[in-house]
């Protein structure tokens, strides 16, 4: 009865790993997903910034035009990168969090294996078969 319990217990710790497995990619692929989002705003934010540069920056006339275009330009890309570096913090401690729990999971999983595997010897031994 003992070896059903430690048998049941080490699968309850075998799924709560694979659901933590299965966290820590979701949380790891939106990591990439932030990453490359991160990546779209600058190369767009550069390509705004250039076409208003030829569009406005090189005429005096269009100086104040160009400067409140451009002033506009980086308010939004700010803002937009404070957000992507906000989610990306969140990541990072999301993914922190599901590997220290991973972890600790392993080590109970790791110790109640030992002990299981102890517990089928003695009734191994216990029986007769060892003599």
């Amino acid at each position: 009865m003992a070896i059903a319990n430690a048998q049941e217990t080490m699968l309850m710790y075998t799924k709560q790993k694979a659901m933590l497995t299965e966290r820590l990619s979701n949380v790891q692929f939106n990591m990439l997903s932030a990453t490359r989002q991160a990546g779209e705003s600058q190369t767009k934010y550069n390509a705004k910034q250039q076409y208003y540069y030829y569009k406005y920056g090189r005429d005096e006339d269009y100086a104040a035009v160009y400067d409140e275009l451009i002033a506009e330009l980086d308010e939004e890309h700010d803002f937009d990168m404070q957000n992507l570096n906000s989610w990306e913090q969140q990541l990072e401690m999301d993914k922190s969090n599901y590997e220290t729990r991973l972890n600790e999971i392993s080590q109970y999983e790791s110790t109640w294996k030992s002990m299981l595997q102890n517990n089928i010897k003695k009734d191994f031994q216990y029986g007769g078969a060892s003599q």
